[in-house]
Parts: structure tokens; C-alpha cells; sequence
């Protein structure tokens, strides 16, 4: 095969240590290759680096290896090109799996370009990533404690749920904030906390809070509304935080507001995760593909196996 790069190197990434094979063609076309063991803490990565300069590398490849491939994208990023691999494209010959041999196996398949690159976003647009899913752990966590508390009032046979349509409105969240503080709720209560058309169900509210709650069933909802009430401050101060990384990509996401059904947190997101230059997925097929929402055609013997391009 025709040898596309004269300098490079692949790295076999784990926990604790990256087995790095180097490749380089000399002025009479011979290949000489070096292979060496590193660390992972941080000062042995930059021995890494200073190593792979002393060896005039210029193109790196290492496998998406769980989340371990990150530090060195890190340090490396911006010295040499650096290729993440998808490790189901680039699986060596089986029964020759051993460190060196896999690092060698990457090096080899880079210097020939039969590496296929995988797509890492601009370092602002990793940190918009990991604000948006982020996010969408506090929204999730949020919602799950709603309906905790919710679980524990039908338990005591509380039944505020079918009198106000959402316990977590304005009014809910007044009569549930004196549950928690006083430990019960009386008339005078209701007639402070409830607002708007709520008002005309008093009777039936004040109905509903009558039950049989205990005061550790109405610890368990304290705690529950004092873990909702972290939650909502993380998620007022996530959405500012992203929305000041939104600042240098704002057309792009007031355009993607104007398709039907995107909210400003769907725009946010598609930003986060395939970022505002197309030129890296060479189709809206490819795109689909990469998201996982274009079907693979993967049949043996009339057998679909792998769905999922």
C-alpha cells in the first residue's frame, strides 16, 4: 500500500499505562520503529509528548477507549494531529491481541490512512457538551425527586395530586413548603398558599392534605424538597453558563429555533453535539448514520444481526 505518512505513531490507551509504537521512514525509505511504555499520570504524559517531538512524530491515532483517551487528547492536541478510532473499524488479527501488537496495528493502519477519524468538537464546544448532558442528569434527577414526593403523599394517602393538576405549581409548591417547614397544613394555610383558579377548590383542597402522614414520611419529603430546591439552583446556573458559550455560535442557534418542535435547550444541544461546521459529516446521511438513527444493513444467511449503522 502506498505510505501516506512517514511519521507517525499509534497508541494502545488504558487505565494505567499506553504502549506507543513509532514509525518513521528514513532517507533510503526504511522503516524504523520504536516502541515504549508509558504512565498515565499527567508528568508521564508529558514525557509523551516531548518523547513523540524527540521522534519528529507528526500524526498520532489512539482508540476511543472509554474515557481514558481524553487526558492525552489533551495534552497532545495542538502538537500533532491527533485521529480517535473507533475500535470496532480497526481490530487487529485475531489470536495476536497483546499491547505491543495492537499500538503497532494503529500505527501501521495510520501510516496508510485506513484510519477513519472520529469526530471530536472544538475544546469551547466539548465544554458546551459536558454543560448540556450535564444538564440533562440534573433535569432527570429533578424530575425522579417530583416523583418521589409524589409516590409519598399517595402513601399517606394525600391525595393533592388529583385536586391540583401540578403539584410543582405556584400553589403546590406554597402548600408543599408548609407541609415541609410546619410539618402539617390547616385551613388558614390553604387559604394563604393557593392562587389563581386553584381558589375556587379550597374545600377540596383542604380535603385532599388530610391523611395519614407520620413525621419520617414527612422527613423523607424534606429531604426530597431540599434535594429539589440544589437541583433547580444547578440547573438556573448551568443554563447561564451555557448560554454563555452560546454567545460565539448565536445565528446558528436562533436558526435552529426557527424548525418546528427545536426549544432553545434542543438547539443548545444539537450545538453541543455535532457543532455548527458540516463539513465533517460529508452528507445528511453520514450525519444521520453518526447520530445513530440510520438502520445498518448487516444480514448473514438471512439473518439481520446489527441494526444500528
Amino acid at each position: 500500500m502506498e505510505v501516506l505518512l512517514e511519521h507517525c505513531a499509534g497508541m494502545d490507551v488504558h487505565q494505567e499505562t499506553i504502549v506507543v509504537c513509532t514509525l518513521n521512514t528514513d532517507s533510503e525509505g526504511k522503516v524504523q520503529s520504536e516502541i515504549r511504555t508509558f504512565g498515565t499520570l499527567t508528568k508521564q504524559l508529558f514525557e509523551l509528548l516531548q518523547w513523540l517531538e524527540s521522534k519528529s512524530i507528526t500524526h498520532v491515532a489512539m482508540e476511543s477507549t472509554g474515557v481514558y483517551w481524553k487526558p492525552i487528547y489533551n495534552i497532545l492536541e495542538g502538537y500533532f494531529t491527533v485521529t480517535l478510532a473507533n475500535a470496532q473499524r480497526i481490530k487487529n488479527v485475531p489470536g495476536r491481541k497483546t499491547d505491543v501488537c495492537d499500538a503497532e496495528w494503529i500505527a501501521k493502519l495510520l501510516r496508510v490512512g485506513l484510519i477513519e477519524p472520529s469526530f471530536i468538537p472544538s475544546e469551547d464546544l466539548r465544554e458546551l457538551r459536558d454543560l448540556c448532558r450535564l444538564r440533562k442528569k440534573r433535569v432527570g434527577n429533578l424530575t425522579a425527586e417530583k416523583n418521589r414526593i409524589q409516590k409519598y403523599l399517595e402513601a399517606c394517602n394525600v391525595k393533592l395530586g388529583t385536586v391540583i393538576s401540578d403539584v410543582f405549581g405556584v400553589s403546590g409548591r406554597n402548600l408543599l413548603r408548609r407541609l415541609v417547614d410546619q410539618g402539617y397544613v390547616d385551613a388558614k394555610d390553604v387559604d394563604e398558599c393557593v392562587k389563581g383558579t386553584i381558589k375556587n377548590k379550597k374545600e377540596q383542597v383542604r380535603d385532599s392534605l388530610f391523611g395519614t402522614m407520620t413525621p419520617h414520611q414527612i422527613e423523607l419529603i424534606r429531604d426530597c424538597w431540599d434535594h429539589i430546591a440544589f437541583l433547580e439552583k444547578s440547573i438556573a446556573s448551568l443554563d447561564a453558563k451555557i448560554d454563555e458559550h452560546l454567545k460565539s455560535y448565536r445565528n446558528e442557534y436562533e436558526l435552529l429555533q426557527t424548525i418546528p418542535g427545536v426549544s432553545e435547550v434542543t438547539a443548545a444541544a444539537l450545538i453541543a453535539e455535532i457543532g455548527v461546521n458540516m463539513e465533517q459529516f460529508p452528507s445528511s446521511e453520514n450525519l444521520a448514520s453518526w447520530a445513530g438513527v440510520a438502520p445498518g444493513n448487516h444480514e448473514s444467511a438471512g439473518k439481520k444481526k446489527v441494526q444500528r449503522a
